[in-house]
């Protein structure tokens, strides 16, 4: 087994733009990260300049195929990071890969990883990679198509965060007019589902752009008022918070809650009270599915195909909380547009799993 001990990456969602403006440049190769080590230097791609020239069923040049992979995940206090670690340990358990595991921005920071060659595999929110599979991500990214994202497996739901502390004057989402908010880290899909909750109740507000654990430091020390952030339930930061100091979720309207839903990639959801200790009742959100992605002009068929059934037959293995709800049965919720990786697709149907 080799795992490459994990680095921080700078987050950087402007890669898309110029990824699609320098698209016949070679993508980095994983292989010249800082983190390789002595004893692992082999890129794993053992492929000769003639192989590079035959290509294979879906079209990618099989000397662009590596198995030196490097894994984008998030931010160390979301539930990413820890996840990507212990699914990296699996896959280089599993597989004929190995596996660095990085921190990173988040969804559209890892898209951009991926289309770049910086990153072959990554965890993105669903909705997330389906506007980026449709060049529909907004701003400066309007128009920019990700076009190398293989869907692998849907992992568990992610659930909106609002949080403020208990001792605050806000009660409401309707209160939080006015309030300095972190809204979710640069290159996150965090910052989308934020827009549509605070667009949906016209709040005015400061946004601070910045990733869940320094928001709960902040949020700790008086420098904003609340903070939202898509992760997991439960999820750690949220846990460490409360030790030290008391806080609370906001609730949205049940109706509401839908009415957001029904306008982008999202759904209603619950956060049960068993969730958190410092909960009395349930609290209504919305939620997205967190997926795990790999790059169909850099992972093979046969690899992406390791990779999933290492996912379902080892899951067990999995200590993070999130890894409770990886199912097989639930792997292709939320998929929608986003193109299914062929060794994924391989591995569906000798599940028979029902395919798009």
């Amino acid at each position: 087994m080799k795992i490459r001990v994990p680095i921080a990456i700078s987050a950087a969602a402007s890669m898309l733009v110029l990824a699609a403006c320098n698209g016949d440049s070679e993508p980095e190769d994983p292989a010249t990260d800082d983190a390789t080590t002595d004893e692992d230097t082999d890129d794993g791609d053992e492929d000769t300049d003639d192989d590079a020239d035959d290509e294979t069923d879906d079209g990618a040049a099989e000397g662009d195929f590596i198995t030196n992979l490097t894994f984008a995940s998030g931010g160390t206090a979301g539930t990413y990071y820890p996840l990507a670690g212990e699914l990296s340990t699996i896959f280089a358990d599993n597989t004929e890969a190995t596996v660095d595991y990085v921190e990173s921005g988040g969804s559209i920071d890892n898209l951009g990883r991926l289309l770049q060659g910086q990153a072959q595999l990554i965890l993105t929110q669903n909705d997330t990679a389906a506007n980026a599979v449709n060049g529909t991500l907004g701003d400066d990214l309007d128009g920019v198509e990700v076009d190398n994202v293989g869907w692998i497996a849907n992992l568990y739901p992610e659930a909106m965060h609002i949080i403020v502390l208990d001792d605050s004057e806000y009660q409401s989402i309707e209160d939080l007019n006015g309030a300095t908010i972190a809204v979710g880290d640069v290159g996150s899909g965090t910052r989308a589902i934020s827009d549509a909750i605070l667009e949906h109740y016209d709040i005015d507000y400061t946004p601070e752009e910045t990733d869940f654990g320094s928001s709960t430091e902040m949020l700790a020390d008086g420098q904003i008022d609340a903070t939202m952030f898509v992760v997991g339930v439960p999820v750690a930061g949220l846990v460490e918070l409360t030790a030290t100091r008391d806080a609370r979720l906001i609730s949205l309207d049940e109706g509401d809650a839908e009415d957001i839903a029904d306008g982008g990639f999202y759904e209603s959801y619950s956060i049960s009270s068993d969730s958190y200790d410092f909960l009395d009742e349930d609290v209504t959100t919305i939620s997205v599915f967190a997926a795990l992605a790999a790059s169909t002009t850099e992972v093979s068929e046969e690899l992406a195909y390791e990779i999933t059934a290492a996912l379902f037959e080892y899951a067990d293995q999995i200590t993070v909380s999130a890894g409770e709800n990886i199912d097989i049965d639930e792997a292709l919720l939320g998929i929608g547009d986003i193109p299914l990786h062929p060794g994924a697709e391989r591995y569906y149907d000798e599940q028979g799993i029902e395919l798009p």
